[in-house]
């Protein structure tokens, strides 16, 4: 069973991995400083790079838009993956094996060399079948395409290849490569005969599906010559890497804007994907032989943060019989959402790749805009059986119009429908509506129908879209103050030479702890900071101790957790914020001479405080006290003196 992964583990993948060869595979990179890179944000559109990645202390911050995180994060955030699954995923990259709490398993390490040496095989037939795209024998193909309104450019972009004819192009080619027949049977991509296996796409247009972290998983192929007994289009078989219900085409290139837009269009095939894509709806994909499902939900919800603040799913669907019945399958699932959800419904028949051929990108912006809340278009077509214009069939369409808003689980939004229904029938008492409306949802659960998932925010125990519980002190999660008050911080004047030097301190403490070493360390933990912001870090600095100030990548780390909620995103800015010097002999230099101002300034302040004391006091009536504050005065400045001198 799974189990969850030790704490000392993560540490241990944490500090292993290299967070800037992460990074490298999604983001360019250009060194901006000693030991700091900077990039363009992959969360944000940006022209200068202002994404910040300093690999010493494991942390990524963007001074645009305020993503930051350590290499975990950047993998869940970039492969929309959970926490387990990205510490999982890294963990492979490092060969490092977890181990798991109460005795729980994570993935069989045999099974995840199985599953590797799959995705190796699918890799190296998807770089086979492009390579074909450019023969001459891939003529026809490049000409099916041509003549949907595909280029080469589009073709690349999409990773389109050929499957030559004949019946072992591949099965050679792969077995070149060290793979043996056994291993190429469960990859889906041959079939077997009485000789052995041989080829399953041949003579087609390939594509290539991926999942959501870009690796290929399966292929789609459409047929080419009439003298293919085959089906028009033919699928991966479903293996241990591809499974239809879990796949959606073009995910790899869609879930950025996905995310960004809080949007998600959903076609029926991969010309239709290509053609949103090209007309500029990159929030397409297309499922793949089945209908969009339970498990197609949840990889829309990950990628829409589908939590109540908005987001929308858009089903586009021809106008025929077959495309409106699809629309009403759509409308058993709609409510495991919380999104938004609508029907865009082409009245000509026309799929979005016909629309882009025939009047432009324009018109496949049009058809999306047209969209349609789905629980209208489940009503209205509802509706569309019946002949409105007499008293028979109003009361047959009502009938049957009534169960189908009954189904809509948000108690306000059934009421809107019921007073819309009442218009839509051109009834005059739209209370009869709601009464009979609200007497079908009561018998509907007197008969127990709940084979549809209960209303957003209230999941059932175990269910599909059950969050699991979070764990207080688990990594990125912070457990709620005992008393309910969250402290407010506000951002200091960076102006003020007070906060500029206690900024840079903290700077210093964080990104080079090792100077914090011995008797530095006592000096730093009795600063004071004047700023509430600054002087609170400084708290977790010390809850944290210094134990840990040998390792900058752990340090953080636990700084981060100690801090308070609001103000992790300064720990990690503060973290990776270039140090101004640019040799390892300048960076010490700079951090003692900040480390030593730092506790110059303490020294100051302690004098001030005594020097008052000293002041208040009536020498006559308490020479004791007078002395010793003079003999401390006099230790303080020697003390100021010598970190002038060392500084």
């Amino acid at each position: 069973m799974a189990g969850l992964i030790k704490r000392e583990d993560i540490d241990e993948v944490r500090q292993r991995t290299d967070i800037k060869e992460v990074v490298d595979g999604y983001v360019t990179l250009k060194g901006a400083g000693l030991g700091t890179f900077k990039g363009l944000c992959p969360f944000h559109d940006e022209r200068s790079p202002s994404f910040t990645v300093r690999p010493q202390v494991g942390r990524y911050h963007c001074f645009g838009c305020g993503e930051d995180g350590d290499v975990i994060a950047f993998v869940q955030k970039q492969d929309h993956s959970s926490f387990q699954e990205a510490v999982e995923k890294l963990a492979s990259r490092i060969g490092y094996e977890l181990r798991y709490e109460d005795g729980g398993t994570g993935p069989n390490r045999e099974e995840v060399g199985r599953r590797q040496r799959l995705l190796d095989a699918h890799k190296i037939a998807d770089e086979f079948f492009r390579a074909q795209m450019l023969t001459p024998g891939a003529a026809t193909a490049r000409n099916f395409l041509f003549g949907r309104g595909f280029d080469r450019a589009a073709a690349e972009h999409f990773g389109c290849g050929y499957a030559p004819q004949g019946w072992d192009a591949l099965l050679k080619h792969l077995r070149g490569r060290g793979f043996t027949d056994a291993e190429l049977k469960l990859t889906g991509m041959f079939s077997e005969g009485n000789r052995g296996i041989y080829d399953r796409f041949r003579g087609r247009l390939i594509w290539p599906i991926k999942d959501m972290a870009g690796d290929t998983i399966g292929f789609g192929a459409r047929k080419l010559y009439e003298d293919d007994q085959g089906p028009k289009y033919l699928n991966t078989p479903e293996t241990t890497l591809y499974k239809k219900s879990q796949v959606l085409y073009g995910i790899d290139l869609a879930k950025k804007s996905i995310a960004k837009d809080r949007q998600l269009v959903v076609v029926e095939g991969y010309t239709d994907v290509m053609a949103c894509h090209l007309a500029g709806i990159t929030t397409a994909v297309a499922t793949c032989g089945t209908a969009f499902g339970t498990e197609h939900i949840k990889i829309a919800r990950r990628l829409l943060s589908d939590d109540g603040t908005g987001g929308e799913v858009v089903f586009t669907f021809d106008g025929d019989a077959a495309g409106q019945k699809a629309a009403l399958r759509a409308f058993e699932e709609d409510q495991r959402f919380t999104a938004q959800t609508y029907v865009a419904v082409e009245p000509t028949g026309a799929d979005p790749c016909d629309l882009r051929l025939s009047r432009g990108d324009e018109a496949v912006h049009a058809l999306i805009q047209s969209r349609r809340p789905l629980f209208e278009f489940a009503i209205r077509s509802t509706l569309k059986q019946f002949n409105l214009d007499t008293v028979e069939g109003r009361v047959q369409g009502l009938k049957a119009s009534v169960p189908v808003v009954a189904a809509i689980r948000d108690a306000s939004t059934r009421t809107g429908y019921c007073q819309a229904l009442t218009g839509w029938l051109g009834m005059p008492d739209p209370n009869e509506v709601l009464r009979m409306v609200n007497a079908e949802v009561k018998n509907a659960g007197k008969r127990g129908e709940t084979g549809r998932p209960p209303a957003p925010g209230q999941p059932q125990p175990g269910g599909p879209s059950s969050p699991a519980p979070a764990q207080a002190g688990a990594p990125g999660v912070a457990a709620a103050p005992s008393s309910g008050v969250v402290p407010s911080f506000h951002r200091p004047d960076p102006r003020d030479p007070v906060a500029s030097m206690e900024r840079q301190a903290l700077e210093v403490a964080l990104q080079q702890p090792s100077l914090l070493a011995g008797g530095v360390w006592d000096r730093f933990a009795a600063a004071r900071f004047a700023i509430p912001a600054f002087q609170a870090v400084h708290d977790a600095m010390r809850a944290t101790g210094p134990g840990l100030t040998v390792d900058p990548v752990r340090w953080v780390e636990h700084v981060m957790h100690e801090v308070p909620e609001p103000l992790r995103p300064l720990v990690s800015e503060l973290a990776v914020v270039p140090l101004p010097a640019h040799t390892e002999e300048a960076v010490l230099k700079y951090c003692r001479d900040i480390l030593s101002r730092l506790f110059e300034l303490q020294i100051t302040r302690v004098k001030a405080d005594k020097m008052g004391q000293l002041q208040r006091l009536d020498a006559a009536a308490d020479p004791e006290t007078y002395q010793r504050l003079n003999r401390e005065l006099m230790m303080l400045e020697m003390e100021r003196r010598a970190l002038r001198a060392e500084s």
